[in-house]
């Protein structure tokens, strides 16, 4: 064997020794040391570090926060109606220790363990609450008495945290939506009829309004006019008694023209009247003042 292939091997055995000694954990990760299958170090820190090459053995496992999606499941309220309820859940590892023994370090296996928890959590809350209320009322504290039980229990046995559990959507069995469906329809039926009802006698309240106050506006303005007609006629005839009394001559004179020309305004009229009578006073006197 050459002296430059013995370097080679020797180079290489160098290469492999350091790369089994020396390893590294960033900082999204969270280790573990073992040596034959047993603990040595737990929760190593972030940076370079060192290990006996072929001996010792390092898990690392991802410190961020993960998410678990549980599969859709069916629930029941207090009031014994059934919901299908899909769910996930934020979580993070809070013992690595723990963490590792629980799960040997493999994250499906965390996974799975956590989301059926999770659904035993909303089994047992769901269980506890009306439709209304898991549906809009209290479901931000049937979140928070979720996470508040389970992160009691998962840190100790599963060394891992529950940072949020949230419901992405609830959905009612088929054959409990027509039913809902109906139902609702129902009540918002009744609720157009009692608006309608209500608009009815509110526009019915303010046509009878505005016919009163058109009655009374129309009687003030009749009374008005009246007062102002008779007061007109007042004046006039006030007016005519003056002109009367300053010249009574001529005002008999203008009265009696205007007595003959509606006498006469047709060709046809005919007239039987004493020749001496007081209508043809003016006629018969053309020399009357």
């Amino acid at each position: 064997m050459s002296t430059l292939m013995k370097l080679a091997i020797i180079f290489l055995v160098i290469i492999v020794g350091i790369g089994n000694t020396i390893y590294v954990i960033s900082e999204v990760e969270r280790g573990v040391k073992t040596r034959f299958g047993e603990i040595i170090e737990v929760d190593i820190s972030p940076g370079l570090h060192v290990k006996m090459p072929f001996v010792d053995v390092v898990r690392r496992f991802d410190a961020r926060i993960l998410t678990v999606d549980a599969e859709p499941a069916s629930f029941f309220t207090i009031e014994k109606k059934r919901l299908i309820v899909d769910s996930y859940a934020k979580w993070k590892i809070a013992n690595v220790e723990a963490y590792y023994k629980a799960t040997n370090g493999v994250e499906r296996t965390a996974a799975n363990r956590l989301a059926k928890r999770v659904n035993d959590g909303l089994r047992n809350q769901f269980g506890s609450r009306t439709l209304r209320e898991v549906v809009s009322g209290e479901r931000d504290l049937l979140m928070k008495n979720i996470t508040e039980d389970l992160n009691s229990s998962v840190r100790e046995e599963l060394g891992i945290e529950i940072v949020d559990i949230r419901v992405k959507r609830i959905d009612l069995p088929s054959e409990v939506s027509n039913q809902v469906f109906r139902r609702m329809t129902a009540e918002r039926d009744k609720e157009a009829q009692e608006l309608r009802s209500t608009g009815k006698e509110k526009a019915e309240r303010i046509r009878a309004s505005a016919d009163r106050e058109r009655t009374i506006e129309l009687a003030n303005a009749y009374r008005d006019s009246e007062e102002l007609r008779g007061e007109g006629d007042a004046e006039a005839a006030s007016v005519y008694a003056d002109a009367y009394q300053q010249d009574p001559e001529f005002y008999a004179f203008i009265r009696s023209l205007n007595a003959y020309k509606s006498a006469f305004s047709n060709k046809g009229d005919i007239l039987l009247v004493e020749p001496d009578s007081d209508f043809f006073k003016y006629l018969n006197n053309q020399d009357a003042k």
